[in-house]
């Protein structure tokens, strides 16, 4: 099962599944500006868990963070943070992400509501970010946030004229084989691009570079230049489910150049 749930549609269709679900709960979320870079790289479970959901997102290149998203689930009573916090200061009126309409945001000021119309930065009926725009994403072990976070901050001159915006996230350590927090507490880096695709053609293998010592792992959906070597490196299941993959597809129906290059086919 484990091998199987992120399985890049690589050996075959799924016809039937069974959802483990959780009751519905409600969520609260506000946006502090300007938490401060010593912060985060210092602190940075501190930050990170100063909700249920927490999102960080910067150019990489201004003298504090942008924004600062910090999502409570009110079920869980966790505290709402103090108006200062962290260097930052919280915003009482609305605000804008990724150079997006600001009435695409989910309400971020504080009203409670419902986990679907909280946790999503974006209101369902709008197009998320920013719309034209590139993706790339790389899942670090958490135990090296300030390293990983240090090592792209440095390149901020080159990244920041091409990019709408970057997400700093994380997420719990999970048994699923080819998930990109496969066993370990995992720092997201995320840049939305904008539609510059040389430019980024050019700088994530240099990003890819710089998080090599971390052994990141890309998202499997979006722009990564990652060789098959590097992968394999970094997903110390990955020939496992290879296996299983074959085992399942036998005369590779489901195959492709682009799997193979990546080394899941």
């Amino acid at each position: 099962f484990e091998g199987m749930v992120v399985g890049l549609g690589a050996y075959g269709v799924v016809t039937r599944i069974t959802l483990d679900v959780q009751p519905a709960y409600d969520v609260a979320q506000r946006v502090y500006a300007g938490v401060e870079w010593d912060a985060l790289l210092s602190e940075p479970r501190a930050v990170f868990s100063a909700g249920y959901s927490v999102s960080v997102f910067t150019q990489w290149d201004e003298p504090t963070l942008e924004q600062t998203w910090v999502k409570r689930r009110l079920d869980a009573h966790e505290p709402e943070l103090p108006g200062d916090w962290m260097g930052g200061r919280r915003l009482d009126a609305g605000t804008t992400l990724a150079g997006g309409d600001p009435a695409a945001l989910t309400p971020h000021t504080g009203e409670p509501g419902p986990w679907l119309e909280r946790l999503p930065h974006f209101r369902l009926e709008f197009t998320p970010s920013n719309g034209d725009e590139i993706q790339t994403e790389y899942f670090v072990p958490f135990a090296q946030a300030a390293d990983a976070i240090g090592a792209v901050r440095a390149l901020a001159s080159d990244i920041a004229p091409h990019l709408h915006v970057t997400e700093l996230r994380t997420i719990a350590a999970g048994p699923l084989w080819l998930s990109g927090e496969h066993e370990r507490e995992t720092l997201c880096i995320h840049f939305t691009w904008k539609s510059h695709p040389e430019a980024v053609a050019a700088l994530t293998p240099r990003i890819e570079a710089v998080l090599a010592p971390l052994a990141p792992r890309p998202h499997w959906g979006k722009v990564s230049s990652l060789s098959h070597a590097a992968i394999a490196a970094a997903h110390p299941r990955l020939a496992q489910a290879r296996a299983l993959f074959d085992r399942l597809d036998p005369e590779r129906r489901f195959a492709s150049a682009h799997l193979e290059r990546i080394g899941v086919r």
